[in-house]
């Protein structure tokens, strides 16, 4: 979503850093293409104004002017302040005696079925014991969506297809209690718009139920509209968060920076895909290094961890340091890459990927084709690569729909990285930066 500004930034700051000294004329004209930047990215207008007072506010005090690297100081500055605007720091979910209330908001189509059952799967993930409510009475549909994503991740869902919307809320607090559930998720209706219906049942259902949190769920990807979304919610219903759904869509973000600070509601979590496991807290100070083209280091070793299991690291860790790395590991740390998400996604979280990614082919299909290749092998043929003659590539491309060509150029990537893991179990240095990128071709 932010690739657009990321570059942009990614300009303005090499700028900044190519200059000894900076005068205000330099940093008025830098802030000028950041105030440009921003703007095309659909943020709030008030949101700029006061985003870019408070670091030229910073930028022309004496932390900067009587720095050695100016240029770096004023990339710090811009950083914090956009950590500022984004909401500071994390926002946890409310700690309250069970069960948790959890009310979830928004309008018909921002992603609020399938981000309730994402947030239960989530809390399920983190020990909780949660519980569905399909309060949106309005669309059988949407009652019947939750029904199925509850069944996918075990997780009940309270139904009553013929009774009011604040009556089946209230009955499944009694129910949570009744079952040990510790937190209800109530999925309510939408609207196409704010309307007074609408607000008259959302008031009474949180009237019934008196939630701890009330969340706003907005479509990352309807930029300015979101934030207008949110302001209505928060004058009329009261907010105590946002969840962005649809940030890995291909809008401006502006939506993403603007919406914490207009309303005073912090955003609490973010859907990043389309998966039921795809819904992360949102943390300010990552985003904020995603958006400038830091990277984002912390979620990348979270997706590591989550997708790595520990033992199996280990004994392929034991086989590496006795030069035994087979194509059968070689699949597995495929698989395990794959579960953490797209590959350009995954490099993105690097500090400085951003100009790379510009110029390299990062495309999840050759990981596709990879797998592909080493499952149509025999185990024998895994464990031991060099008994792989032409009769045997021919076989192999078939079966995994490739080509001879393909299965050659897998087994020639595979021998650098054996030499690669040798070298590195050996200590003899970092290899090379082509073993590294198995050959790849560089865009023109």
């Amino acid at each position: 979503m932010f690739d657009t500004l990321t570059q942009r930034f990614e300009t303005v700051f090499s700028t900044l850093r190519g200059k000894g000294k900076l005068s205000e004329k330099d940093i008025d004209a830098a802030l000028r293409e950041v105030r440009l930047a921003l703007l095309e990215a659909d943020v709030n207008v008030a949101v700029v104004k006061t985003f870019l007072g408070r670091v030229k506010e910073r930028a022309l005090g004496e932390d900067v002017s009587k720095s050695i690297t100016p240029g770096q100081q004023v990339v710090k500055v811009v950083h914090e302040e956009m950590i500022t605007t984004l909401g500071s720091e994390t926002a946890a979910l409310v700690k309250t005696s069970p069960p948790l209330v959890i009310l979830l908001v928004g309008l018909q189509g921002s992603g609020k079925t399938t981000t309730a059952a994402k947030l239960a799967k989530l809390l399920k993930h983190q020990g909780k014991s949660p519980l569905l409510v399909a309060a949106d009475l309005q669309r059988p549909a949407a009652i019947d969506q939750l029904e199925a994503l509850g069944a996918k991740i075990d997780v009940p869902v309270l139904v009553d297809r013929k009774g009011k919307a604040p009556k089946l809320a209230r009955s499944a607090l009694k129910e949570a209690s009744g079952t040990g559930r510790d937190v209800v998720i109530v999925d309510t209706a939408g609207r196409l718009q704010i309307d007074d219906t609408l607000m008259k049942e959302l008031a009474a259902i949180r009237r019934a139920v008196e939630p701890d949190e009330v969340l706003l769920v907005v479509d990352a990807m309807t930029g300015q509209d979101a934030v207008n979304v949110a302001q209505g919610f928060q004058t009329q219903i009261g907010l105590t968060g946002v969840v962005l759904s649809k940030l890995d869509g291909d809008a401006r973000g502006g939506a993403a920076i603007s919406v914490g600070e207009v309303t005073g509601a912090p955003v609490k979590f973010a859907g990043v895909g389309e998966g039921l496991d795809e819904l992360e807290a949102f943390h300010p100070e990552r985003m904020a290094s995603r958006i400038l083209g830091m990277g984002d280091v912390l979620t990348l070793i979270e997706k590591a961890e989550t997708a790595f299991d520990e033992g199996q690291a280990e004994k392929t860790a034991k086989r590496l340091q006795k030069g035994e790395f087979t194509l059968e590991d070689f699949l597995e740390q495929f698989e395990a890459v794959k579960s953490m998400g797209p590959l350009q996604d995954i490099l993105a979280m690097l500090p400085g990927s951003g100009s790379l990614l510009r110029q390299v082919e990062v495309d999840d299909r050759d990981l596709k084709r990879v797998e592909a290749i080493i499952q149509s092998m025999t185990p024998e043929e895994r464990r031991a690569p060099k008994i792989i003659g032409g009769s045997r590539k021919r076989r192999i491309a078939a079966g995994s729909g490739t080509s001879p060509q393909d299965v050659n150029r897998l087994l020639k990537q595979f021998t650098e990285t054996q030499k690669m893991m040798k070298t590195l179990a050996g200590g003899k240095g970092l290899p090379s930066l082509e073993a590294l990128t198995g050959g790849r071709r560089m865009k023109r």
